[in-house]
């Protein structure tokens, strides 16, 4: 008989103001800690920091303790393309990561905490004060996070992997809402609704062709619909629906 596979569940955190939540979450809950730009600085036993490779130095670890490391765009972008490409994941670090842990890390639970993209009119935007909301700026891959975050949940979906969120806040993401604590039981959606759907979708994206293997979507922006990317947006939604 063979053995079956243990979970691998990964927390991926986020910048907003609820990431220090996961401060006291015991680290032998997760096979692996992910942080995403200055999120590393919630706790000290993170694996991988994914930041872009125009993130201030100033900003970075100064030290990084054994096992952990840097992941740049030339570790993400590869990932990234490998499922359709950065300008369809959606350019944010949020995604990004999603898609570059699904890839090379193999999980079987992406835990979103701290990234729920959800920005108060006043007080603090981020756990370490203000800051400047990345998916708010006017970016053709940005039409929908919710969109976004529906095509990620169905690509996992597909590589046996569960996407879930960690808050019970207002959310732009569409994944469906986790204890920290329970996750090892935690199973992917399955339908036939949704493999029809990405099976939709996929064709709608191979015929666009909105891919740049460089990862640099934004200087192709004057070949970009934004009609047909509302459009599909409409078919990864519909692929993530319950």
């Amino acid at each position: 008989m063979t053995p079956k596979k243990s979970p691998c569940v990964v927390l991926i955190i986020g910048s907003a103001p609820d990431a220090v939540r996961c401060q006291s979450w015991p680290k032998s809950l997760f096979s692996k800690i992910v942080a995403i730009n200055n999120a590393w600085r919630v706790r000290t036993d993170w694996d991988q920091l994914v930041a872009p490779d125009d993130f201030p130095p100033d900003r970075m670890p100064s030290v990084l303790r054994p096992g952990q490391r840097i992941v740049r765009s030339k570790d993400y972008v590869p990932a990234n393309n490998r499922f359709g490409g950065v300008f369809y994941a959606g350019g944010t670090m949020a995604f990004t990561t999603g898609y570059w842990a699904l890839d090379a890390l193999r999980p079987s639970v992406l835990a979103f905490v701290g990234c729920d993209m959800v920005y108060a009119g006043s007080g603090n935007t981020h756990f370490y004060g203000k800051g400047a909301p990345d998916p708010l700026r006017d970016d053709f891959s940005l039409r929908s996070l919710e969109a976004k975050s529906a095509r990620l949940m169905v690509h996992a979906a597909r590589q046996g992997c569960a996407c879930v969120r960690l808050s019970t806040g207002p959310s732009r993401l569409v994944f469906p809402t986790a204890g920290h604590d329970g996750l090892h039981g935690v199973a992917p959606m399955a339908s036939a609704t949704m493999r029809a759907g990405f099976e939709a979708a996929k064709r709608e994206e191979d015929r666009l062709d909105y891919r740049v293997s460089s990862g640099r979507y934004w200087e192709m922006s004057d070949q970009i619909n934004a009609e047909a990317i509302d459009a599909l947006d409409a078919l990864w939604l519909a692929a993530a629906a319950p």
